[in-house]
């Protein structure tokens, strides 16, 4: 969540600032009203409790002094001063609670480099990376389904009999494929992130620390007797990993790593686009976060873009990083990259990681700190950003691999983990 301080201490350039996300005005607005009313609340608390201590320090003397009946009726004032304090701080925790629920509406302010901007036809591609659309021309390129269901290496029917729409079944190599996707991404890292195997099902508490109930809360999926919801990214229960700690400030930066399983319901207009493995409810992802100083956030920013383009240049797919503007920004991001492939089957660019700068806003409302050297304690920045989502990479691997003569060529990267260097 954002620092409170700001709506009260500088609050046109954090509306400002948030206006840029498309947010409405009434919200900081309402946000400020309470922050302005918790502090008069918490004046008049603290002016209460001092009253209290100073009486009980008064009934004390008169009862060392052996003025019982002047202690007594210093006592009846007490339980009527007591009574006020407790309405005082009863009206303070409603205050809290009221504000609370609008500031975990408000999203994380973008950062000021962001490019202007409301929809996806606003953001800026920064650089290309191994694309030349002649390549593409003078031949039929088929869509990923099609290839892989006439290989038997997806099997969309039996998918749609188990569990329904926009859920896959991979087959042979196409089981195998993914399995040396993360097996490939998680190589990558392997000396740089701390590799961690999380649960999949985390608490509400932590993933709406993390913004993510905020953000997918249409989305996301809970299981019914529980106070538990299946992950929609692996970031969620890596963030969660030191919520409520203190870290040392030689111990930073942190750099984990997880293979995960994850789940969205992904809601959207039915058709080409969810065909295949382009957009589905559950997908396998290699996913990377770091905790780090503040004035090391925008350094490791740019090491985590080059981190995730890594597998993409392994592989030999064609890419492209988009720069997100401002209004097309997740909630909890102050900046965002985005990983785009070109998939020729069906003529567009498919994002397959985005890369997120969060700065504090999920370390506030997970209060994770570190020490300095100095001994002041801060709040960590915090990154996250796809090493490998799996579902689009496939999709782009079948499709960038046809054959004439119908098989699918399997990257070089990747010939030692599947085994061969061909599927078909």
């Amino acid at each position: 969540m954002i620092d409170t301080r700001l709506l009260l201490d500088d609050f046109e350039e954090t509306a400002r600032r948030l206006s840029r996300k498309g947010v409405d005005p009434a919200l900081p607005q309402d946000a400020r009203r309470l922050a302005q009313l918790r502090r008069e609340q918490i004046q008049q608390v603290d002016a209460a409790r001092q009253a209290m201590n100073a009486g009980a320090s008064e009934i004390g003397e008169l009862l060392r002094d052996g003025r019982r009946e002047e202690a007594e009726a210093r006592r009846q004032e007490m339980a009527a001063a007591r009574r006020r304090l407790d309405e005082l701080e009863a009206g303070l925790r409603s205050t809290e609670a009221d504000l609370d629920d609008v500031v975990l509406r408000i999203p994380n302010l973008p950062a000021d480099d962001v490019p202007e901007g409301r929809t996806e036809a606003d953001n800026v591609v920064l650089r290309v990376h191994g694309y030349d659309p002649e390549d593409y021309e003078g031949r039929t390129w088929e869509p990923h389904w099609d290839v892989a269901e006439r290989l038997g290496i997806l099997d969309s029917e039996r998918a749609a009999k188990l569990s329904g729409a926009m859920f896959s079944v991979l087959r042979g190599d196409g089981a195998r494929l993914l399995r040396s996707l993360v097996s490939l991404a998680l190589d990558l890292h392997r000396g740089a992130y701390e590799e961690v195997i999380p649960p999949h099902l985390v608490r509400t508490e932590i993933i709406s620390r993390t913004g993510h109930l905020t953000k997918f809360d249409t989305q996301a999926y809970r299981v019914r007797d529980d106070d538990l919801w299946l992950i929609p990214t692996g970031e969620v229960p890596l963030m969660g990993l030191h919520q409520g700690e203190i870290l040392a400030e030689a111990d930073l930066p942190r750099r984990y790593m997880a293979y995960t399983l994850c789940w969205r319901r992904e809601a959207g207009a039915a058709g080409k686009e969810t065909r295949g493995m382009q957009r589905v409810h559950e997908f396998h992802k290699v996913e990377l976060v770091k905790l780090c100083r503040p004035e090391d956030s925008d350094m490791e920013f740019e090491s985590l873009v080059a981190d995730a383009e890594k597998s993409l240049k392994v592989l030999g797919l064609p890419y492209r990083v988009v720069e997100l503007c401002a209004g097309d920004l997740t909630f909890s991001a102050s900046k965002v990259y985005d990983l785009e492939v070109y998939s020729p089957g069906v003529g567009r660019w498919l994002e397959v990681s985005s890369i997120s700068l969060v700065t504090d806003f999920q370390s506030r409302r997970g209060q994770i700190r570190f020490r300095r050297e100095g001994g002041g304690v801060e709040l960590v920045h915090a990154l996250n950003g796809s090493g490998l989502a799996t579902p689009r990479v496939w999709a782009a691997l079948i499709e960038h691999g046809q054959q004439p003569d119908g098989t699918v060529k399997v990257p070089s990267a990747l010939v030692d983990y599947m085994g061969r260097d061909v599927i078909g």
